[in-house]
């Protein structure tokens, strides 16, 4: 009883923000280091645009891809993910990292907010690089748009979907992530959890991205209400994650 009120006593001597600060500078040191996740990420992403133009190659002239573009991108930047968010907590479970993490004087909740934000900006630089290459390869090179039949939103509409995105899919990561790290089949739990909770954004992603890539009279409406719909859903679900894991992680 005395040794656990003294670690609670040293944890409110250090502020959250000290806490949440000297964990995201170690994550992105040991990245900075090895450079194995954004990498990993990075050609994966590649590796599924290529698939997608080997599965597409075939369809002909007449293929209007804007159509289905927004579910193959949101498809891509899903399955990346998934792949960031098992190696995120991986090299800390298997070195032993994440023990050393609990017995240190830090606030659980704040454990999570630093892995999850390393988790949104190594999937933000992973997107800011291969998003564009989809463009390139799909969407500018569309019959409707050389036709001029599909007039896309500007850039800053995409890059805020994207981020909101990003937010969540970080968030929600984090948390199943670190539910499924202790488990022996964790890639195929994690995929099991991910998609059904995600799955009222993803909607929402591709309504959204559809919006922006397909333009038309009317997108902007359709954008905003999405964009209220991400941020009101990363709100909920960010919070509730917040709120369980030092539940999850054992107190």
């Amino acid at each position: 009883m005395a040794k656990a009120k003294s670690t609670a006593a040293t944890r409110s001597n250090i502020s959250g923000w000290r806490q949440y600060k000297a964990l995201l500078k170690k994550d992105i040191a040991q990245e900075l280091r090895t450079k194995e996740m954004v990498t990993s990420m990075g050609l994966y992403g590649m590796l599924v645009l290529v698939i997608y133009y080997i599965a597409l190659s075939q369809a002909g002239t007449g293929f209007d891809i804007t159509l289905i573009a927004a579910g193959l991108l949101l498809l891509m930047i899903v399955f990346t993910s998934m792949l960031g968010l098992n190696r995120s907590l991986i090299h800390e479970h298997d070195q032993g990292q994440l023990e050393a993490l609990l017995l240190a004087p830090i606030d659980r909740p704040i454990i999570f907010l630093a892995k999850a934000t390393t988790n949104f900006l190594f999937l933000a630089i992973v997107q800011v690089v291969v998003v564009p290459f989809f463009y390139v390869m799909f969407v500018s090179s569309s019959p409707g748009i050389i036709r001029g039949d599909v007039d896309p939103g500007p850039w800053w509409m995409l890059a805020l979907i994207l981020f909101l995105g990003s937010i969540g899919i970080a968030g929600v990561g984090t948390l199943l992530a670190t539910i499924s790290v202790n488990s022996k089949g964790r890639d195929f739990i994690l995929a099991v959890l991910f998609i059904p909770v995600m799955y009222p954004l993803l909607l929402v992603l591709v309504a959204a991205l559809t919006a922006v890539i397909t333009g038309g009279s009317g997108f902007e409406a359709t954008f905003w209400q999405m964009c209220a719909a991400a941020a009101a859903y990363n709100a909920v679900v960010i919070a509730v994650a917040f709120a369980l894991y030092d539940y999850i992680l054992g107190v």
